[in-house]
C-alpha cells in the first residue's frame, strides 16, 4: 500500500522525499566518514577534516574500538543502509508500491538504525568524550527515518498530528545532553 493511502495529514505527501533527502544525505556523510577512516587507516598522523576542536572531533571518534563495533568501520553500515533507503523513496516518487512485508522489513531496519545511533550517541558522550560531525548528521538522519517510517508502518494517524512536535523534543533532548556533557568546553567560548 502506498503511504498516501495509509496515513492522514502533510506526512504522506512528503514521506517519499523524506526517504530520499534523508537517504541521500545519510549516504554522503557515511561516504564522507569512510574515506576519512580510511585515510586515517593509512596514515594514523592523519587529521580528518571534521576534526575541529577536541570536542568535535572525528578523529578522536574514529580510533575508538566503537567506530568499528561489528569488526569494520561502522560508516559502511550506512553507506549500504541509507543507499537501501534513498532507492525506496525514489521509487515510491515514480509511483512504487510495496507489500507489508517489505515495510517491516524497511521497519527492522530503521528500528536497528535508531537503537545502534543511540548506543553511539551514548558511546560519543559518555565514553569517548567527543562528537563527530558527519556522525551527528547520521545521527540526524537516522531518527527522523525512523520516526516517520513508523508511523507509516503503524498508521499512528494520532501521533502524525504531532509529528513535528515529538521530533522537536527529541532532537532539544539530545542537544541538552550534548550541551551538558560539553558544558566546560563550550563555556571558553563564550
Amino acid at each position: 500500500m502506498p503511504p498516501s493511502s495509509s496515513a492522514t495529514g502533510p506526512i504522506p505527501r512528503v514521506f517519499p522525499w523524506l526517504l530520499l533527502i534523508g537517504g541521500v544525505a545519510g549516504t554522503l556523510a557515511a561516504g564522507v566518514l569512510t574515506v576519512e577512516k580510511f585515510a586515517v587507516l593509512r596514515d594514523p598522523s592523519y587529521v580528518p577534516s571534521c576534526s575541529i576542536n577536541p570536542v568535535l572531533s572525528c578523529g578522536t571518534v574514529m580510533t575508538k574500538p566503537q567506530a568499528e563495533a561489528f569488526g569494520f568501520p561502522n560508516p559502511l553500515l550506512g553507506i549500504a543502509g541509507f543507499a537501501m533507503v534513498a532507492v525506496i523513496g525514489a521509487a515510491l516518487l515514480a509511483g512504487a508500491a510495496f507489500r507489508r512485508w517489505f515495510w517491516l522489513g524497511l521497519q527492522a531496519g530503521v528500528t536497528f538504525g535508531v537503537v545502534f545511533v543511540h548506543w553511539l550517541i551514548f558511546q560519543s558522550l559518555y565514553r569517548i568524550g567527543a562528537l563527530c560531525p558527519y556522525c551527528m548528521v547520521v545521527w540526524a538522519v537516522t531518527i527522523p527515518l525512523f520516526w516517520y517510517v513508523t508511523l507509516h508502518n503503524f498508521n499512528l494517524r494520532a501521533m502524525s498530528r504531532y509529528h513535528g512536535v515529538v521530533l522537536t523534543v527529541w532532537f532539544v533532548l539530545l542537544l541538552t545532553l550534548i550541551g551538558e556533557q560539553f558544558w566546560s568546553y563550550w563555556r571558553t567560548l563564550l
